[in-house]
């Protein structure tokens, strides 16, 4: 079954058109990786997903169910977001408690207590953490919590934008070990933008190179780990991914 499909999808911010006709079908269970230099509307595609770039045309839809352009309460109960910043995204003055308290209050879900030390244990985070603040907690900690904040609701699709690209090269083996198995554990389908290609080969399934806002080839991560894309440019990230990591 197809967990998210986007079809033709431009999204424009005032004007400016940042990304032009995309079309992704991702199925579920699926780990899907769009990659591509800054600038290309790789994160673009994801805040259109979330709601939070709500200037566009074509569809999107999850599970068969298109997502409105306004706020979409049945769409953000099936697919949710995890930031890039884990010190961006949490409320500095509140406690993990009333972080993972809020989604469930917004959308009337009960049995709250029990739903959040769920969260908690399904993403390492021991009970002791539950009323601290961010600033009392690591980078990986935050994270953590922002994943958890994101599974409280018990999406079955994840929007990962660069999930580990501010944490400590030590923790973000961590973040990316825990959420393969909490895809595999929840039967989770992925989104993830990245510019980090062995975290693609790592993570996902199928990668969709961005450039200019146009997909310019999807291919499966067993043709990227070969370096067997065909799209010029997509080659022209390997090599540039290769030559960061000598």
């Amino acid at each position: 079954m197809t967990a998210l499909s986007l079809k033709d999808l431009s999204i424009s911010y005032g004007d400016t058109r940042i990304t032009h006709g995309v079309n992704i079908d991702i199925a579920e269970g699926e780990s899907f990786a769009l990659v591509g230099e800054s600038g290309s509307g790789k994160s673009t595609v994801l805040k259109a997903i979330a709601g939070l770039a709500p200037q566009w045309a074509g569809s999107i839809s999850a599970f068969g169910k298109p997502r409105s352009h306004g706020i979409d309460g049945h769409f953000a109960r099936a697919c949710q977001m995890v930031f890039q910043d884990p010190y961006g995204s949490l409320h500095p003055r509140k406690t993990v408690d009333a972080t993972l308290t809020e989604p469930l209050a917004i959308h009337g879900v009960g049995d709250r207590n029990a739903r959040v030390e769920t969260a908690m244990t399904s993403v390492g985070l021991d009970r002791k953490f539950r009323f601290r603040f961010p600033h009392q907690l690591s980078g990986g900690q935050r994270q953590r919590v922002a994943i958890a904040r994101a599974l409280v609701l018990q999406p079955k699709i994840l929007l990962l934008d660069e999930p580990t690209s501010a944490l400590d090269v030590s923790v973000q083996a961590e973040i990316l070990n825990l959420l393969k198995r909490l895809r595999r554990e929840q039967n989770l389908t992925f989104l993830m933008v990245t510019h980090n290609l062995p975290v693609v080969s790592f993570l996902c399934d199928r990668v969709a190179v961005m450039r200019h806002g146009r997909i310019v080839e999807i291919a499966d991560v067993a043709a990227l780990k070969k370096g067997e894309l065909q799209d010029p440019y997509s080659r022209e990230l390997i090599e540039l991914s290769a030559d960061h990591a000598d």
